[in-house]
């Protein structure tokens, strides 16, 4: 939709005139606090993976089913891992539960940043956002342009594997009784 394209997102202050701006959606059939705990628990091992093509993107290890209780205490300034090695990446910036998380280099050359847009009680609108600002003498460059040209079929991977995801989360938040009552039982 056009609007997404001119939405304002957090984080498009930090990247004036990027090289690369690219929005991203998908509608998935979930509430928000279906979909967050996906999003958080993002990156290259020992995270949950990138929901993507796990080969090119994960190391060979397949993506979390899952969500890791022990992943869900993400805090501003922690590291998403992207590189083999887990100490290079992007940094949570900010956010808020349910709503968005804003990730960034430490030099305000890139954000890249999810939103959840609620449509209505069982529908939310997954918006992602990546802005760079390429550095033509960097030896970043490479990874800016391949970023650049992959984007969009790992990206669109990533949301598709997100949305399969929390909707089986939905369903399963559907089907079960709430919390400490069990199917059957009587006052």
């Amino acid at each position: 939709m056009d609007s997404e394209f001119s939405r304002l997102m957090p984080g498009d202050e930090v990247v004036k005139l990027p090289t690369f701006n690219a929005t991203r959606a998908v509608t998935i059939h979930a509430k928000p606090e279906h979909i967050f705990p996906w999003i958080v628990q993002m990156g290259v091992t020992p995270r949950a993976g990138w929901y993507s093509i796990d080969l090119f993107d994960n190391l060979g290890k397949p993506s979390a089913e899952v969500i890791l209780p022990a992943l869900q205490h993400s805090q501003s300034g922690d590291l998403i891992p992207m590189s083999p090695n887990g100490k290079s990446g992007t940094y949570i910036k900010d956010f808020v539960p349910n709503q968005w998380m804003l990730w960034g280099d430490k030099a305000g050359t890139s954000t890249w940043v999810w939103g959840l847009h609620p449509i209505d009680e069982t529908h939310t609108r997954l918006i992602t956002r990546v802005r760079m600002k390429y550095h033509w003498l960097s030896s970043a460059l490479i990874f800016d342009v391949l970023v650049e040209f992959t984007d969009i079929i790992m990206m669109r991977q990533s949301m598709l594997g997100i949305q399969r995801r929390a909707e089986c989360r939905a369903k399963e938040a559907r089907v079960l009784p709430p919390s400490g009552l069990e199917l059957g039982a009587e006052d």
